[in-house]
């Protein structure tokens, strides 16, 4: 007589799988609402980063080929004058943009602290924008691009608007992430008070994708 009862190692063996299916399946449902994960899956930690997927952005300058060392007039070295930027591949419904440029190798890429360095945090820039000329005044709340305000970078005093690369003297060649953020909102954050947490913070649910751009400066 054929035994029609499954052996004990068989049943385990499949209700391991069926548990190990359906995470996985959770896992791909969730978060895909720019709330803690980068567009197309890719997981963001606590400082914003993407860690998988840089989105679909496009986002350039021509100041500098990505990877490549920024100019002088766009460090504390020079004229700390904010780099032109250009952007594309705009996803729809989106109503405002985000800007965020930080360097995570502060104080030195061999020690660097666990927050990385803030050097501009701008937001609310209009929908239909798809650049920002080189020097944007250091004012909370802009003219042009109309509409767009400027928060708190990471220096302790003058800290409103762009501050250029300016890394310890013998730490290295730092790296600086510009990251720009597509949004389904037009933030409701006061000018000139909001720092790079309070902007993720706001941002949280909210982004539709992003782009980053990635150049370099060694303290000369």
């Amino acid at each position: 007589m054929m035994c029609t009862t499954m052996p004990r190692f068989a049943k385990s063996f499949t209700a391991a799988l069926l548990l190990a299916t359906g995470a996985a399946l959770a896992g791909c449902a969730s978060n895909r609402d720019g709330s803690g994960t980068a567009p197309n899956g890719g997981s963001a930690d606590t400082n914003g980063n993407s860690n998988h997927v840089k989105g679909n952005i496009m986002l350039s300058s021509t100041a500098f080929e990505p990877g490549s060392a920024i100019p002088i007039q766009h460090t504390g070295e020079g004229d700390d004058l904010s780099p032109p930027l250009a952007w594309s591949d705009a996803p729809a419904g989106v109503k405002s943009w985000a800007i965020i440029c930080d360097d995570p190798d502060a104080p030195s890429p061999k020690k660097p602290a666990a927050e990385p360095w803030g050097h501009w945090v701008i937001y609310n820039v209009p929908a239909d924008a798809r650049s920002l000329e080189e020097g944007v005044p250091r004012d909370a709340q802009l003219n042009q691009p109309e509409g767009a305000r400027q928060g708190k970078n990471s220096w302790p005093s003058d800290n409103v608007g762009y501050r250029g690369p300016l890394p310890p003297p013998g730490s290295g060649a730092h790296r600086y992430f510009f990251r720009i953020y597509a949004l389904d909102t037009v933030l409701d954050l006061p000018p000139g008070r909001a720092d790079k947490k309070a902007l993720l913070a706001a941002m949280k649910g909210h982004i539709l994708d992003q782009g980053e751009l990635v150049a370099t400066y060694e303290r000369q």
